[in-house]
């Protein structure tokens, strides 16, 4: 069926293509006589205006992209529908694209978003990125961009993050508290800050309770995921039977292990007690029910929209945006897998 156009309304109404599309704006200098005609007639017509037209004009697509890592992740998920929440309410659509940890995929997906125009972009790297030439790309451009969770501290923008270093100290000072001696430590793969950082935490830790660093109790996953938490507590119990407590980078992990637990009916907290991180809903409903670093996810997402909306108006003014970081707060949730008695 054949769009219907400005022109033609303004044809048959016997008026100016001007007045339609005022009227149709509700400017002011336009009857209400001649509004009511015009609205009514482009009703009947089905009229929709012509976005692409729009956008030309405007230089805004009202579009922006948004790369993750994954989108089945609870904590992903939940920043997703932060970033939607807030984009709808700015008239801005999202497109979702995921990574899969892959730098190469993270790189065509980078190119497809500049390729399209958007008018901003908010990224989690994956765990082989850094530093690239697809994200120097994106800043050399000028598009608008923010990093958020997973980052680089390299790159010269705008980010939304927790204190990895700060908050892993807090769990496994909350381990020690309940009296653990020996911890070991399942960490992500060594390329994400957010990893290192929490590897940097759980050894501040140890330090600060005058507990030697041992690095054959530090296990690190090559793709975080649920196996590698089953193969790792398996690994930790025949490697080093007195240890009485576990950091996990995350509750996924943190998952595995507490299956391969339960399966060798090995005590959790009195044996060996686990704190995970992130609060993912599976925490809540595994047995026994996961302690872990609580981070706002959904509060991630609006914030880094946020910060984006600011610079892409900048952008849209001609004024110089100056990056700045946000960091927001995180809480131990300590639930059954922690509370062990000294």
């Amino acid at each position: 069926m054949k769009e219907t156009t400005l022109k033609e309304i303004a044809e048959t109404l016997g008026i100016s293509i001007t007045t339609v599309s005022k009227a149709l704006k509700n400017y002011p200098d336009v009857s209400e006589k001649t509004r009511k005609a015009v609205v009514a007639l482009a009703d009947e017509l089905n009229y929709t205006p012509n976005s692409f037209a729009v956008n030309l004009r405007t230089k805004e697509s009202k579009t922006i992209g948004l790369i993750i890592p994954e989108v089945v992740h609870h904590f992903f998920s939940n920043v997703i529908n932060g970033i939607i929440a807030e984009a709808e309410k700015k008239g801005y659509l999202v497109i979702i694209l995921q990574s899969n940890e892959s730098l190469e995929l993270e790189k065509k997906q980078v190119a497809l978003l500049v390729n399209k125009r958007v008018d901003g972009i908010i990224m989690s790297l994956s765990n082989e990125s850094n530093n690239d030439f697809h994200i120097k790309e994106i800043l050399r451009k000028e598009i608008p961009f923010v990093q958020f969770d997973k980052i680089s501290k390299l790159i010269p923008s705008s980010k939304v993050i927790i204190n990895d270093q700060k908050a892993a100290m807090e769990a496994v000072q909350h381990l020690i508290d309940k009296g653990c001696k020996k911890i070991a430590h399942i960490r992500g793969p060594e390329n994400p800050q957010n990893a290192i950082d929490r590897f940097i935490g759980y050894k501040k830790a140890l330090e600060k309770n005058g507990i030697p660093y041992d690095s054959k109790l530090v296990y690190t996953c090559k793709n975080v995921t649920f196996e590698e938490g089953v193969e790792f507590a398996k690994q930790i119990v025949e490697d080093h039977p007195d240890v009485d407590g576990i950091f996990v980078i995350t509750d996924l992990v943190a998952v595995g292990v507490l299956a391969y637990f339960n399966e060798k009916e090995i005590q959790v907290p009195n044996q060996i007690a686990v704190i995970g991180f992130s609060n993912w809903f599976m925490s809540q409903v595994i047995t026994p029910k996961l302690s872990t670093v609580d981070q706002p996810s959904y509060e991630m997402g609006v914030a880094a929209f946020g910060l984006l909306l600011e610079e892409m108006i900048c952008h849209k003014d001609g004024k110089v945006f100056v990056p700045r970081t946000i960091e927001l707060e995180t809480s131990i949730i300590e639930r059954e897998s922690s509370l062990k008695t000294k």
